[in-house]
C-alpha cells in the first residue's frame, strides 16, 4: 500500500512497522528457544533485518524485554478504560483493571514463564522494580492512581502518593502468581484477582483511620527501601 492509497493515514510509518516487526520476532524466539539462548543476531536474521538495524531500534536484549513491558502498560491502559469511566467503587475499579491485565497478558503467558528467572532478580534491569523499568512501571501506578481518584473512596491527603504504589505491589503479587499458574485460562489467578481487589479495598477502607497511616507509611517505605528503582523514583520525587 502506496501513501497515496492509505489518505487517512492509517499505516504506521515504515520505522514503526520494523521495530514491531523486531519486537514481535523477539517475543517469540524467547518462548521457542528462551531467554538465555536467544542472540540478537538470531532475532535480526529472523525478522529479515540486518543486525545493526536490531540495534538500531533496540539496544539489547533487555531493551527488547523493556519494550514488552512497554506494549503490555500501552495496551493495559486502554484496556481499563471501560471499567474506570464507568465504575466508581474502588473494589469493582481495582478488579476491573486487574483482569483486565490477565486478558493483556494472556498471549505472553509462556513467554513470561521462560524469562522470569531473569526478571525475579531485583537487581536485574528485566526487573519490574529495576531503574530501567521506571516508564512502565509509572505507566502501570498510573493507572492504580486513577483507580483510586475516579473511586468514591475516601482517602487521607498524605497517603494519595503511597496508596496507589501499594496497589501496583499487589499487581505485582498477582503477576507472580499468574507466572506459574496453570489452570485452565488462568482461572486461579483471575479468582486472586478478585479476592485480592475485595481485600485491597478494605485495606484502603481501613487506612482512612488516623491511627493506621503510619503503618501504611512504614509498609511502604518497606518495599521503597529495598527495591532499588522505586527507592531512586521515591528520592527523585522528594527533590522535586
Amino acid at each position: 500500500m502506496t501513501e497515496a492509497n492509505d489518505p487517512a493515514g492509517t499505516r504506521a510509518p515504515k520505522s514503526e512497522q520494523t521495530r514491531t516487526l523486531i519486537l514481535e520476532t523477539a517475543l517469540r524466539l524467547f518462548q521457542e528457544r528462551g531467554y538465555d539462548k536467544t542472540t540478537m543476531r538470531a532475532i535480526a536474521k529472523e525478522a529479515g533485518v540486518s543486525v545493526g538495524n536490531a540495534y538500531y531500534y533496540f539496544g539489547s536484549k533487555e531493551h527488547l524485554v523493556q519494550g514488552f513491558y512497554d506494549r503490555i502498560a500501552a495496551e493495559h491502559q486502554a484496556a481499563v478504560r471501560p471499567v474506570l469511566d464507568k465504575e466508581t467503587d474502588f473494589e469493582a475499579r481495582m478488579a476491573g483493571v486487574l483482569t483486565a491485565w490477565l486478558d493483556i497478558a494472556a498471549p505472553y503467558h509462556e513467554f513470561a514463564a521462560q524469562f522470569f528467572k531473569n526478571a525475579a532478580d531485583p537487581e536485574s534491569p528485566l526487573s519490574p522494580f529495576s531503574p530501567e523499568s521506571e516508564h512502565a512501571r509509572e505507566a502501570a501506578i498510573d493507572v492504580h492512581r486513577e483507580v483510586l481518584a475516579g473511586s468514591k473512596s475516601k482517602v487521607a491527603e498524605e497517603l494519595r502518593d503511597i496508596l496507589p504504589e501499594l496497589m501496583w505491589l499487589s499487581q505485582m503479587g498477582l503477576v507472580l502468581y499468574w507466572v506459574f499458574d496453570r489452570s485452565e485460562g488462568s482461572e486461579r489467578s483471575r479468582r486472586l484477582a478478585v479476592r485480592g481487589a475485595k481485600l485491597t479495598a478494605r485495606g484502603v477502607a481501613l487506612s482512612r483511620f488516623r491511627v493506621l497511616r503510619p503503618l501504611v507509611r512504614e509498609v511502604h517505605e518497606l518495599f521503597t527501601d529495598f527495591l532499588p528503582g522505586m527507592a531512586e523514583t521515591v528520592a527523585a520525587r522528594k527533590k522535586a
